[in-house]
C-alpha cells in the first residue's frame, strides 16, 4: 500500500509570547534586543507569538512587525487583537490571526519578574557563582542567574521558567521550563530529582515536554549535551 503524500496530526509546540505594550517600533526593538541578549542561545532565532491586546489601529504595524524581525524573533502568529483595523492591517502582511484559548502557547515572563535580581559576577572572575532560591516559582515568574549556577530547592510550577548561564539543580517537582548554559556554555546541565518539564535546554539545544523519553518522565534525572546532542540517564 503506498503511503498518503501528507498527514495531519495534531501536536502541542512550547511557544513563548511576546505582549507588546508600546506603539513605538524603535521602544519595542531595543527592549526585545536586551532581553534576548539575557539568553541569546535560547532567545536568538526563536519562534514567537506577538500579542497585541494593548495596541490599536494608531500603531504603525509594518514598521513594528519589521521592529520585531529585525531583533531576530521570527513571528508565526498575532494574538490578542482586538481592533479590527489592526487586524486589517496584521491580514495585509499575511501574518496568521491567533485564538489564545484555541493554540498551545505560554505566555512569556513580564519585563519585571517577581524573583529577585540575578547574581553578576565580577568583570574579572570568570568562576561561576551559585544562586540558592529556596521558594517555590509560580507561573509567570522567571529567575536568571548570570554568570552562575541555580539550585532551586522548591517546585517550579508550569509557566515559571528557570534561566542559568551555568548548571540549573532543582530539588522539587519540575513543571515548567529550565534553561541551562543560557550563554552559549556546552558543559552546563541540569540535575532534576522529578523531571516533568515543559521544555529543557541546554546551550540552545531543546527537548520540549513531548520528547523527553517517557522512562525519565517524573522521574529523576541529568541532562547534558554529547556530541552537541541532548542526552539524559537517571540520576541515582
Amino acid at each position: 500500500m503506498s503511503q498518503t503524500p501528507i498527514e495531519l496530526k495534531g501536536s502541542n509546540f512550547t511557544l513563548s509570547v511576546v505582549h507588546i505594550n508600546h506603539s513605538q517600533p524603535d521602544v519595542v526593538l531595543k527592549a526585545l534586543q536586551e532581553k534576548i541578549a539575557q539568553a541569546p542561545a535560547f532567545l536568538a532565532n526563536a519562534p514567537v507569538v506577538i500579542n497585541v491586546a494593548s495596541l490599536n489601529s494608531t500603531v504603525d504595524w509594518k514598521s513594528m512587525h519589521e521592529a520585531v524581525s529585525q531583533s531576530g524573533l521570527k513571528i508565526v502568529g498575532i494574538s490578542g487583537c482586538k481592533d479590527e483595523q489592526l487586524k486589517a492591517q496584521i491580514a495585509s502582511l499575511g501574518t496568521p490571526l491567533l485564538n489564545e484559548g484555541k493554540v498551545a502557547v505560554q505566555k512569556a515572563p513580564p519585563a519585571n519578574p517577581e524573583p529577585v535580581e540575578p547574581i553578576k559576577a565580577q568583570e574579572d572572575d570568570k568562576t561561576l557563582r551559585t544562586r540558592v532560591v529556596d521558594t517555590p516559582i509560580r507561573s509567570g515568574q522567571q529567575i536568571y542567574a548570570r554568570n552562575a549556577d541555580l539550585i532551586v530547592t522548591s517546585s517550579v510550577s508550569a509557566g515559571a521558567e528557570l534561566v542559568a548561564d551555568g548548571n540549573i539543580h532543582i530539588y522539587g517537582n519540575m513543571r515548567g521550563r529550565a534553561l541551562a548554559g543560557a550563554s552559549g556554555d556546552t558543559q552546563a546541565q541540569i540535575f532534576c530529582t522529578h523531571l516533568a518539564a515543559e521544555l529543557v535546554s541546554i546551550a540552545g539545544e531543546y527537548w520540549i515536554m513531548d520528547q523527553i523519553p517517557s522512562e525519565f518522565f517524573t522521574k529523576a534525572a541529568r541532562l547534558a549535551l554529547r556530541d552537541g546532542t541532548l542526552a539524559i540517564e537517571s540520576l541515582n
